[in-house]
């Protein structure tokens, strides 16, 4: 589970600065008119208008993988498993004011619990 969460936590921050390095890389709306006029867009590698389709998919695609490592993150974050009570789990307490059971099946007198460390119980009546 240890390595589970370090290989999505890995994930992640390669993702974050993925989509941080594309975004960085894009131009804005402004940019646009530049690129019309020959600023050298028209013979890049996509041509003119293929880098900005090529990032905003690439930048999408990591942002969705940074969303779903998020959720994957914070579920495992919350998992807590279920605590085992052993064998004897099941096995119920016997309260100490039961009655003893003899041997013969009648049962036998129990005295009372002494009641001295109860708070008051030194207080006469």
């Amino acid at each position: 589970m240890l390595y589970l969460k370090t290989l999505i936590i890995v994930v992640q921050l390669l993702s974050a600065l993925g989509v941080i390095g594309l975004v960085l890389l894009q131009h804005g709306k402004g940019a646009d008119m530049g690129a019309a006029f020959g600023s050298g867009a028209s013979g890049s590698l996509f041509g003119a208008t293929g880098s900005a389709n090529f990032l905003s998919r690439t930048t999408a695609i990591l942002a969705a993988i940074f969303f779903v490592t998020t959720l994957a993150l914070t579920y495992l974050g919350s998992y807590k498993p279920q605590t085992s009570a052993g064998v004897l789990g099941g096995v119920a307490p016997v309260p100490a004011s039961a009655p003893a059971v003899a041997a013969s099946g009648a049962s036998a007198p129990v005295s009372a619990p002494v009641a001295s460390s109860a708070p008051g119980a030194d207080v006469p009546k």
